[in-house]
């Protein structure tokens, strides 16, 4: 049984879909997920072997959906949409098939064959390139976020990265902190290290380094960080170093 998660913006696609799916039998949808920000938590909670994931959709799209999942969490990735001119880029990001809207029920089925001789063993598509370092993943593991979608009680923030100071990790998930206050984000903090710029300055915690004010040293060579607005970030001793240097210190 191919365990699947369907991604699009358009509730009509999408319901569609999902039900050629559960005609053509053999697959379970384990989530249907009306944008990016909805579709992080599903596939990292599931963990499905594939991602039917729309292109086009508003504030995060398809490709920066992507990049914004954490490597061990991406499955094989289907792109459905309906414009043919991201056929080239998809298939550049390794992606296990590329359908046109509106999805015909032959060329479903194709897919799925494909799909079910791939399940049970390493992803084929976009999660194996990334691992493996693949040079047609590249564009994808190398993608900057430069906005951060972060949740609101009935929205969708998108932080722009010059205006995030800090980002902390705790057990109630990860923050992102600026000098207007904290919004929460469902981005791992490994995927904000690796996409973003920002510097680990502690297990649980990074911090833009553009907004540092000052760095205030500890007894026990520990150290913090006061950020433009006032915020006061920890520094592992681990970490100082690094961090001097990345100051010009």
């Amino acid at each position: 049984m191919i365990r699947a998660v369907v991604v699009d913006d358009e509730a009509l696609a999408r319901e569609e879909l999902v039900a050629l799916l559960h005609e053509a039998g053999g697959v379970e949808v384990v989530a249907s997920c009306a944008n990016a920000v909805e579709a992080l938590p599903a596939v990292r909670r599931e963990r499905p072997d594939v991602l039917f994931l729309d292109v086009q959709m508003p504030a995060v799209s398809g490709f920066e959906l992507l990049a914004m999942l954490d490597p061990d969490d991406l499955p094989r990735v289907v792109f459905v949409t309906a414009h043919d001119e991201f056929a080239v880029r998809a298939f550049e990001q390794n992606a296990a098939d590329y359908l046109l809207k509106p999805v015909e029920r032959t060329r479903l089925a194709r897919t799925l064959e494909r799909l079910g001789r791939a399940v049970g063993g390493p992803p084929a598509g976009v999660g194996t390139a990334v691992a493996a370092g693949a040079p047609g993943a590249a564009g994808l593991a190398a993608k900057v976020i430069a906005r951060i979608p972060c949740q609101g009680t009935r929205s969708i923030r998108l932080v722009d990265l010059a205006e995030v100071e800090a980002v902390r990790s705790s057990e109630a998930g990860v923050y992102v902190m600026t000098a207007g206050g904290e919004h929460f984000t469902e981005l791992t903090l490994r995927v904000l290290e690796e996409r973003t710029g920002l510097f680990r300055c502690h297990k649980q915690h990074l911090v833009n380094v553009d907004r540092v004010e000052e760095i205030l040293l500890g007894d026990d060579e520990g150290a913090s960080v006061r950020t433009r607005s006032g915020r006061t970030v920890p520094v592992s001793r681990r970490f100082l170093a690094a961090l001097k240097e990345r100051l010009g210190l």
